[in-house]
């Protein structure tokens, strides 16, 4: 057993004893194989044990009183805890903490839908609900509501919000749609935000701020409090969907393909998440070459001509509309108008249904663009034969930027000398209105000295992003420190703010030490930010 840093065995087994008189002994789990669940499945560190990041038990408690009792008894004997929901997190850690030793917080038994309103579409849930609960729900109500589910489905609906995590449908910045938060505080008390600090308030899952200052962000991607109860705002079931494929020929044609794309979507007339991919590239990769641009690779001229050989567009995008009928072909048709002022640009109406699915159209369809939870996009990650981790910069919604991006990280993989082709994808994407999230995904084939290049690749890849402009969004708990010792503008005073809350709230340093880089005053690094 790893113990808390600074925590003695008997210090440790009297804070375990009251946690089982909290939440039953049968819900506090210690032994080794209980908490090898707990553990990264794909971890970067495998095979470095000093590294490694392992928790010490495991306590699950099923109610918002057992919670805040659960966090008293931690700060009785300074028991750090890493508060985890539903979900798998592939990619970022799993459920496993910053620190090793601390012990998980694990909330799946708190999995209550407390409320579906589908005439103000909303709904009020608990943290142990995930994407699948939801939806079931829904269908066997018959409300006409839609929620947006990640891929794939099974993660909780407010631990993927709060982690600020990304949809299909036209909800897909789940932060942005949430609305009204229970948070149990460090020192175990209770508040809501919003509309619910109000006795009786009607409106807690339809007005976000309240009174006074907004504090809802400091919840999310926090180690500030515990969220025990959450509304999500959710969509009316539209009428209509429809998506075409936009394509482009030559590479400088992306510069007027992103512009129009951004305005299109800034305008919400294209109202799903898209992607910028490129065919052309993706077949140079199929055939042992990279989609970075590296150093002596083909030319410009070279990929063009490729390109028409095998009749590959250089830059492509699926497009999706949702709402009335009329709206949605005349979205299409003005999008399509829009894109067509680029000379060589082609389109492909492809899928067009009156809502909701037919039995017969499911297995035709990508199911979290109509808002079904599915697992079929993460099968191809083939988890079973390696694991991912995921590299996700924010760059500008620009050709530009992602000329400048592959460029980069190109030179960057040649430097470390990596071949790209063996560590990464990428794609552009939407998440976010007004820019692109770039995702890598690294392989990990699970030996120490993989392992331990693709941690050196990772950790370079950040700093070259961050020398360019290009900050992570979220990442892997074993380089939180790395990311957020990136965001240093006025010698770091994001951080050291956060830090000033950060002792406010929980002095004893008790909740998700060392999540996003933020540590407690008793663990913080010295020297600063070194």
């Amino acid at each position: 057993m790893r113990l808390p840093p600074g925590i003695s065995s008997k210090e440790f087994s009297a804070a375990i004893q009251q946690f089982e008189a909290t939440v039953g002994k049968d819900w506090v789990f210690t032994t080794d194989a209980d908490v090898a669940l707990y553990r990264d499945p794909y971890s970067p560190f495998r095979g470095d044990e000093a590294q490694e990041k392992v928790p010490s038990a495991a306590v699950a408690p099923a109610s918002v009183e057992e919670v805040q009792a659960v966090m008293r008894i931690a700060n009785q004997y300074k028991i750090p805890l890493w508060p985890v929901s539903t979900g798998k997190n592939l990619g970022y850690g799993g459920t496993s903490p910053v620190l090793s030793g601390t012990a998980i917080l694990d909330l799946k038994r708190m999995n209550r839908i407390l409320e579906v309103n589908d005439r103000n579409h909303y709904a009020l849930v608990e943290p142990g609900v995930s994407y699948f609960d939801l939806y079931r729900y829904i269908q066997e109500n018959k409300l006409k509501v839609w929620i947006d589910p990640p891929d794939p489905g099974w993660g909780s609906l407010i631990g993927n919000t709060l982690e600020r995590g990304g949809g299909r449908t036209p909800m897909h910045d789940h932060f942005a749609w949430q609305c009204g938060m229970e948070v149990v505080l460090p020192n175990g008390e209770l508040v809501r935000t919003g509309m619910g600090a109000l006795p009786g308030a009607k409106t807690w899952q339809q007005y976000k701020y309240g009174f006074g200052p907004y504090i809802d962000g400091i919840f999310s991607q926090s180690s500030l409090g515990v969220v025990t109860k959450m509304g999500i705002w959710l969509m009316p079931e539209p009428e209509a969907y429809r998506t075409g494929t936009a394509s482009v020929p030559r590479h400088d044609d992306l510069i007027r393909f992103v512009d129009t794309l951004a305005y299109l979507r800034n305008s919400q007339i294209v109202q799903g998440m898209f992607t910028v991919s490129s065919p052309l590239l993706f077949y140079r990769r199929s055939q042992g070459g990279s989609i970075l641009d590296v150093p002596n690779g083909p030319s410009v001229v070279e990929m063009e001509s490729m390109g028409r050989e095998k009749n590959l567009p250089y830059w492509s995008t699926d497009l999706r509309f949702y709402g009335p009928t009329k709206v949605v072909e005349a979205q299409w048709q003005h999008a399509e108008e829009k894109l067509s002022t680029i000379p060589g640009a082609t389109f492909t109406a492809n899928l067009a249904f009156q809502l909701p699915l037919t039995a017969d159209q499911y297995d035709k369809v990508i199911l979290p663009e109509f808002g079904i939870p599915s697992l079929s996009v993460f099968g191809l990650l083939q988890p079973s034969a390696w694991g991912h981790m995921g590299f996700s910069p924010i760059i500008p919604m620009s050709g530009e930027a992602l000329f400048e991006v592959l460029k980069i990280f190109g030179q960057a993989y040649a430097d470390l000398g990596v071949q790209p082709r063996d560590q990464v994808f990428a794609f552009p994407t939407t998440y976010f209105a007004r820019c692109f999230v770039l995702l890598f995904i690294f392989s990990l084939e699970q030996d120490a000295e993989t392992n331990r290049k693709s941690r050196e690749v990772y950790k370079r890849l950040v700093q070259v992003g961050a020398e360019h402009g290009w900050g992570e969004y979220r990442t892997h708990v074993g380089f939180m420190s790395d990311v957020m010792s990136t965001y240093s503008f006025n010698h770091h005073s994001l951080l050291r703010l956060h830090e000033t809350i950060k002792d406010a709230v929980d002095p004893n340093g008790i909740l998700a030490p060392g999540k996003n880089g933020i540590w407690p005053k008793r663990m913080r690094p010295s020297p600063y930010n070194a």
